[in-house]
């Protein structure tokens, strides 16, 4: 789970320092893996201003550019791009800088003969969009000389966490800002609740159809935003979606990535005017295909939902949306859906089609029930905003299901299982800050998780909440009490008797090795073996189908392997078991040694 530490403060109001958060963060459990510094990335990159921009004398496609780097003579510097100009200022790598999204290291170069010293970038050459169109081309009044980097502000920390399974809850930036208020890092700005009022039903209708099987869709809202205008996201969501590793589409698809990352509630929008007649979400039919987003082909089968019009297949249900129905730039009407899916059926659709998505992540952990309506409303409230249009009266299908598991929880719990001496109004501070209802004063409390945790069942997992927002570091030190004296003997006497052999034949100039119980039948004759109850019954191979009478023939073996590479003169020694028979008294511990060549004692 990635997100910038801007985006982070948007739903954490704190004055703590970078450090601070990363640290609290690791020891409330969600772990921070990597912290990354965007601006320390690109701090060699310069705003540079083109003075004079020629043709190249021997490629039609070039331009033989002087750039004002700020300091010093003007660059001669070949440019490709449509859109080099004499007076667009842009941002210059010169040679020594390195180009992340080229993997190349720059260096002086001559293209078609001509001299060039570094370069002109495109976002994409510096990953920070995929427009490689042209060059970057800024502002007028963009300060020449001046690093990149710090003047676009992309001095914002990405934080990259790695969440355990059961915590869905901080799979969207709120839910970790909710987690870190709690440990008193700041306060939780309370995301808005507010409600679009439709201005008319919405014409499409949903049905869930599971018929007499069990239902694969828990809850399905929909509605109809229409008269929308289409178009890149704005620059404030498209930082955000590159920052984590997204790639910008258009605003109604960035919206359903936003909405996913930042709250934890993966959406999908259709393209209105490609569904025909009402969504059913059902159990797909053997045979039935569907072609992906991602550009993919997916058979489907009665183990995986779907989502269906009259045309056919639009989607695979919680994972996946269809190409046939997706939102373009010339998209004017925007179904947008907001569902609950069973998660063991997400979890086996996703392994059984091989396909990953963020929404899958989430769905298949858990999100919360309770903000599938709100998370609707919020959603519809951002196309508003940012395209315009007017919204229809939600429609609902299936209901909402209140998991509310009320906890009997005895507050001595907490020091039992932790040793942390943690008072009554302490433990109540901690389990409020998270969202839980608690009720009761006495010794016993009643406790209810919120919607948004699944995984709080009992009363330990409690006291591991009390525990991990009081802090670890709180639990007391108690060293482990002696059990005996300490020149008790920990061995057996078989395991001192093998001890003792080994040091024996190791001072005699013998190398250990260890060999395989299984020789070949002909070998365990030859040392009195080959009996029909010791051969095995599935071998390995051919030559290895009978448990060994002795050492001796796997010594030998490896002796004469070493004299086929070369080194003849060896000394060998192994102690190890041999069978004589199937019964236990039959198997016996013994050492074996051989020298030879002109091995001797060293």
């Amino acid at each position: 789970m990635k997100f910038t530490l801007s985006w982070l403060k948007e739903h954490l109001e704190t004055d703590a320092s970078l450090d601070e958060i990363v640290e609290k963060l690791t020891m409330i459990g969600l772990e921070v893996e990597e912290v990354t510094d965007r601006a320390a990335k690109l701090s060699h990159f310069k705003i540079a201003k083109v003075l004079e921009a020629e043709q190249h004398p021997n490629a039609d496609r070039l331009r033989v550019l002087k750039v004002d780097t700020g300091e010093g003579e003007p660059l001669q510097i070949v440019c490709g791009a449509p859109n080099a100009k004499t007076g667009l200022v842009g941002v210059l790598g010169r040679p020594g800088d390195y180009v992340p999204g080229l993997d190349v290291t720059l260096s002086v170069g001559k293209i078609r003969d001509v001299e060039s010293f570094g370069m002109m970038c495109s976002e994409r050459e510096l990953e920070l969009s995929e427009e490689h169109d042209g060059i970057i081309d800024l502002p007028k009044d963009a300060p020449v000389g001046v690093s990149y980097a710090e003047w676009a502000g992309l001095s914002d920390p990405i934080i990259e966490i790695g969440l355990t399974p059961n915590r869905p809850d901080c799979t969207g930036v709120y839910g970790i800002a909710r987690d870190l208020a709690a440990a008193g890092v700041g306060r939780l700005k309370e995301r808005s609740h507010d409600q679009v009022r439709g201005a008319f039903p919405c014409p499409t209708g949903v049905k869930l159809d599971f018929g007499e099987t069990k239902p694969l869709c828990k809850a399905f809202g929909l509605r109809l935003v229409k008269g929308v205008k289409n178009g890149p996201s704005p620059k404030w969501m498209q930082d955000r979606l590159l920052a984590i590793g997204l790639r910008p589409i258009n605003t109604l698809v960035d919206i359903t990535n936003y909405m996913t990352f930042d709250q934890g509630r993966p959406l999908h929008v259709f393209d209105a005017a490609k569904v025909k007649g009402d969504l059913v979400v059902r159990r797909g039919a053997q045979g039935e295909t569907i072609e992906g987003l991602n550009g993919k082909s997916y058979e489907v089968d009665d183990s995986i939902c779907v989502i269906s019009d009259d045309n056919g297949l639009e989607s695979l249900g919680g994972i996946l949306g269809g190409e046939v129905s997706g939102c373009t730039e010339q998209t004017t009407d925007v179904l947008i859906e907001s569902a609950l899916w069973d998660e063991d059926a997400i979890a086996a659709t996703g392994r059984k089609l091989g396909v990953n998505t963020d929404a899958r992540y989430r769905f298949e952990r858990g999100v919360d029930p309770d903000y599938m309506l709100p998370g609707l409303e919020a959603a519809t409230k951002l196309v508003l905003d940012l395209c315009g249009g007017e919204a229809s009266e939600v429609v609902v299908s299936g209901k909402v299901p209140d998991d509310t598991n009320i906890i009997e929880f005895p507050l001595s719990e907490v020091k039992r299982l932790s040793g942390i001496d943690a008072s009554v109004a302490e433990i109540n501070v901690v389990l409020k800050a998270l969202g839980f209802w608690v009720s009761g004063s006495g010794p016993t409390i009643k406790v209810a998780a919120p919607s948004w945790r699944p995984d709080i069942e009992g009363k330990a997992d409690l006291v591991e909440e009390v525990v991990r927002i009081i802090g670890l570091d709180r639990v007391p030190s108690t060293p482990l009490p002696r059990t005996g004296n300490v020149g008790a003997k920990v061995l057996t006497p078989g395991q001192i008797r093998r001890g003792r052999a080994r040091r024996s034949l190791a001072s005699r100039g013998l190398n250990e090795a260890v060999t395989w119980s299984f020789i070949a039948k002909a070998e365990a004759e030859a040392f009195g073996g080959g009996k029909p109850e010791l051969t095995l019954a599935n071998p390995i191979s051919s030559d290895m189908s009978e448990m060994r009478p002795s050492l001796l023939p796997g010594l030998l073996t490896a002796g004469q392997r070493n004299a086929d590479r070369g080194f003849p003169d060896v000394g060998l020694f192994e102690v190890g078991q041999i069978f004589e028979g199937d019964v236990p008294t039959d198997q016996k511990m013994v050492a074996a040694g051989i020298r030879r060549g002109t091995a001797v004692l060293e």
